[in-house]
């Protein structure tokens, strides 16, 4: 797409009728998405077989627990996140599709690094029970079930070594990056990602490291795939549809 067409035409409709030109493309993105978020939780259930050692972290040894946090973290990224990924949708509903793409990416990535690295509880003294007892088949498909992850808290109760990189931090900061161009929704996405990641922090999930590694892998990926249009966004441009 050329640049007076994007000007002219940035974004297609938005709202209901936007919703009813690109379903097709949002259902595809959804679906693409939950797929790569599948091979993740594998990559994830597979980590949990093997042996990691937990290492020093300078930030988590100031950073003291609070259970309150740590029971109620992945509740909190949904409040977080949720809104805003649906002011997305509304608003933009193309680039919402793009933004999921980017987000299925960013979840094979991680499922990616998951197998590369091998590192133990950033915590061992408050590390879930893990998956002993249970199938790993019983344990992939209650993490895929959003009833177990956020009312059971299954991601604490099967997951007890580090998952490098933070998808708390990697979620919340992608879609800073795709709301940038809505003045009105960059400080609400600032505040959440903020938030979700201090969430992180306080609740021990991962290593300092994790968080760093997750806007990098974050940050590349968006830039790979929307490349130097990306700069033109962030001043108020448009990313192509």
């Amino acid at each position: 797409m050329d640049g007076s067409r994007t000007a002219a035409a940035p974004e297609g409709a938005s709202g209901l009728a936007g919703l009813r030109r690109a379903w097709r493309a949002v259902a595809a993105a959804l679906l693409f998405r939950a797929a790569c978020y599948a091979a993740m939780i594998a990559a994830a259930v597979w980590n949990e077989l093997r042996p990691a050692p937990t290492v020093p972290d300078l930030v988590l040894a100031h950073v003291p627990y609070v259970p309150a946090i740590a029971r109620t973290n992945y509740l909190l990224w949904l409040v977080a996140y949720l809104p805003l990924s649906l002011a997305l949708l509304w608003r933009a509903p193309r680039t919402f599709a793009r933004y999921t793409v980017t987000a299925g990416l960013v979840s094979l990535a991680r499922g990616a690094t998951l197998l590369l690295t091998g590192l133990g509880a950033p915590d061992p003294a408050t590390a879930g029970p893990g998956i002993a007892g249970r199938g790993l088949l019983h344990a992939f498909l209650d993490l895929l079930s959003p009833w177990q992850v956020f009312r059971h808290d299954a991601m604490a109760a099967y997951l007890t070594k580090d998952l490098f990189f933070s998808g708390h931090t990697a979620t919340t900061f992608l879609l800073v990056l795709y709301l940038w161009r809505f003045p009105r929704l960059r400080a609400p996405a600032l505040v959440a990602h903020a938030a979700v990641v201090l969430s992180v922090f306080f609740s021990h999930l991962h290593y300092a490291i994790d968080v760093v590694g997750a806007y990098a892998v974050a940050f590349s990926i968006y830039a790979l795939r929307e490349g130097w249009r990306g700069r033109d966004v962030a001043r108020g441009g448009s990313i192509p549809t």
